[in-house]
């Protein structure tokens, strides 16, 4: 993600996670639901779901912060690295906490299957591996799926569905928010949840994102086991064709029926507290917003899982555009994801 923000950390902010409670998950997963035919925002259980989708680097992390300050709503980073990177990799928790350590997620995982010891994350990779890739997306859009696979995405997707609903459990909030913004796994979510699937869709200026996925930058949460010791980097034609990618699938998913907002980062940084007001609304806020007429934010510590290092950051901070691909981006770089983003950056406005 971009850096769309200036953050001064501080020991101020700090907020309790709710009214909690726990007693042990179900023996099994859930059975698959049915597709819901309407385009109402559905419940899911005891919970209802905003998943943050788009390309990183487009200053999804800021937002889903400012979503997690509204009251009712629980943020929890990036779920679909949470299998390696928290549960192997024993990488912290937002509160700074070893993730199995922190007292927020050991209660989830005891709400959502009995304790994380009774959860197999090599398993759930494989299964995420063969469900949950960019390639299958056509599949997953379509009307039915092949049997087997059909049965994979299930099992998949009850993962997440208990995980979502044990959050809302022990955090008290009726809203969860996951900001994983992978297509597919949206694409996966959609099948079970249809119509109780939202979708808050980040764009960002294709060449502004190809800048930042070019930076060397650390990862100030790994350990040791870690597979990655820094951040992703992308050439920027391998930007490019991410971008193209990801916006496509999630333009796809609104058109297939899934409530979707799209939010571009340069109207967010050029008015937030208008722009976050509407995405409140969106993920049912109607009141205050954590913004301030100058675009000061004050952010808690939060309980989530993966991301961008933003996520450990705490105290005032000052919303503002980073422009400095303009300056930073090769003019050759430019001309090249220009060429390549064209059939869509032009229709969001770049």
């Amino acid at each position: 993600m971009g850096r769309a923000a200036t953050a001064t950390p501080s020991d101020e902010g700090s907020r309790p996670s709710g009214p909690t409670r726990f007693a042990g998950g179900p023996d099994g997963p859930p059975s698959p639901r049915t597709l819901p035919s309407v385009a109402v925002w559905l419940p899911m259980d005891n919970f209802r779901l905003v998943f943050v989708g788009g390309i990183g680097r487009s200053g999804s992390t800021l937002i889903e912060r400012l979503l997690g300050e509204l009251p009712g709503v629980c943020s929890v980073g990036e779920v679909v690295h949470m299998w390696r990177r928290s549960l192997v990799d024993g990488e912290p928790c937002g509160c700074g906490a070893p993730f199995r350590d922190c007292g927020f997620w050991r209660e989830v995982g005891v709400e959502a299957f009995g304790g994380w010891e009774r959860l197999d994350p090599s398993e759930v990779l494989a299964l995420k591996d063969s469900v949950d890739r960019t390639r299958f997306v056509p599949r997953l859009l379509g009307r039915d799926l092949p049997e087997g696979m059909a049965e994979r995405v299930a099992r998949y997707t009850a993962l997440y569905d208990r995980l979502y609903a044990a959050v809302a459990a022990v955090s008290g909030c009726e809203v969860v928010v996951d900001s994983s913004k992978h297509a597919s796994l949206a694409a996966c979510l959609r099948r079970r949840y249809g119509g109780g699937l939202r979708v808050l869709h980040v764009v960002r200026d294709p060449r502004a994102v190809a800048h930042s996925w070019g930076k060397r930058l650390p990862r100030p949460e790994a350990t040791a086991s870690s597979l990655e010791q820094e951040m992703a980097r992308y050439s920027p034609p391998r930007a490019a064709v991410q971008w193209m990618a990801q916006n496509t699938v999630f333009a796809a998913l609104a058109r297939a029926g899934v409530p979707t907002r799209r939010v571009r980062y340069e109207d967010f940084v050029a008015a937030p507290a208008a722009e976050f007001r509407a995405i409140a609304e969106f993920a049912g806020h109607r009141g205050d917003v954590p913004v301030a007429v100058d675009g000061t934010v004050r952010l808690s510590e939060s309980h989530t899982v993966s991301g961008n290092p933003m996520r450990f950051t705490t105290g005032p901070v000052e919303v503002r555009a980073d422009t400095a691909w303009r300056s930073g981006l090769a003019v050759r770089h430019r001309v090249v994801v220009s060429a390549l983003t064209a059939p869509v950056r032009r229709r969001y406005g770049y």
